[in-house]
């Protein structure tokens, strides 16, 4: 006698439902960081070759904004298809490894306007009030378009707002501006140096 088992209905899991990136994480987050910035006109002018870039931006978002990972402060949405690194007030990027990487992995004519680019960004960096600092956020290039970054920016951002603290990123893609601005983040000038395609630093204050 043969006997017809009916599958069950699989459990799935909320595609928009976010969480905390522990440090067991790391690798995978960083993987997701990489693939996100793959067309980032920052990412790639910076690093053009393929196989350069695919060494060289784990490292970078380590280096750039991986403490968030250490303190519990970055946030995956959809699995591992989005990724965010938040830097809380006080807390910076390690600026000895952002340099010795660029120093490792870059080209030696756009040293000079490397260096204007991120002296910049320091200088729009506010330093007068306590502010938390959004150095990367990005969704896998398959899953772009299905809400995962604004889920991430709810999410991290109502913490903010409880708080009763500001928050400031550099948009490194003018297609993200609209998002950005959608939260509540208002451009604050722009980043030109040289050769380098263009950045947009954005104030976001706390919401009631």
């Amino acid at each position: 006698m043969r006997m017809f088992i009916q599958p069950q209905k699989l459990q799935t899991a909320n595609p928009h439902s976010v969480r905390t990136a522990s440090k067991q994480m790391k690798e995978q987050v960083l993987k997701t960081i990489a693939l996100g910035f793959s067309a980032d006109p920052v990412a790639r002018w910076i690093w053009p070759e393929p196989d350069v870039y695919l060494e060289a931006m784990p490292r970078f978002a380590e280096a750039f904004g991986g403490h968030a990972i250490d303190a519990g402060t970055a946030y995956v949405a959809g699995g591992y298809n989005a990724a965010s690194l938040w830097l809380s007030p006080g807390i910076e990027p390690d600026g000895d490894g952002v340099e010795r990487i660029l120093a490792e992995t870059t080209r030696s004519e756009i040293a000079q306007d490397l260096e204007e680019l991120f002296g910049q960004m320091e200088r729009y960096h506010p330093k007068d009030i306590p502010c938390w600092y959004l150095p990367m956020i990005a969704a896998d290039p398959a899953f772009v378009g299905r809400g995962l970054g604004a889920a991430i920016l709810k999410h991290a951002l109502r913490d903010c707002d409880e708080r009763k603290e500001w928050v400031y990123l550099e948009s490194s893609n003018p297609r993200n501006i609209s998002l950005y601005q959608r939260f509540g983040f208002e451009r604050i000038g722009e980043i030109s140096a040289g050769e380098a395609p263009p950045m947009f630093p954005m104030l976001r204050p706390p919401r009631d």
